[in-house]
């Protein structure tokens, strides 16, 4: 299993964003340094970095998920807007064989979230 480290301005910032999507955590160092998130199977490790700007972040993540119809269902509650920084795009098919979607959270980190829908891809946890 990889699990992905990506940068936060304010990891206090970043856990009060993700725990609007359903993750858990902790913060670990003073002030504020690395948060370990989880959603069910999911993880996420956050590490500060105070001068990142969000528009010129290139950091992201796949994750794929059995059931992408209920994460997006439940990553909808938190009504992020479909537009800038943060977001959440649509669910879709994808010509690469995957249903998908992205957030793209404060501090401008992608996730793309999918499962296989063609059935010639087999999905982890």
């Amino acid at each position: 299993m990889a699990i992905p480290t990506l940068p936060s301005r304010s990891v206090q910032d970043t856990v009060a964003f993700y725990r609007r999507l359903g993750f858990e955590g902790e913060i670990w160092g003073d002030p504020y340094r690395y948060a370990i998130l989880t959603r069910g199977t999911l993880e996420l490790h956050f590490f500060t970095h105070p001068d990142l700007r969000p528009a010129e972040s290139s950091a992201g993540c796949y994750l794929r998920v059995l059931d992408v119809e209920a994460v997006h269902r439940a990553f909808a509650l938190a009504q992020l807007p479909a537009q800038g920084i943060p977001r959440m795009d649509t669910l879709e098919n994808k010509p690469w064989g995957m249903r998908e979607f992205a957030v793209v959270d404060p501090d401008g980190n992608l996730l793309r979230v999918g499962q296989p829908y063609d059935g010639t891809l087999n999905a982890e946890r």
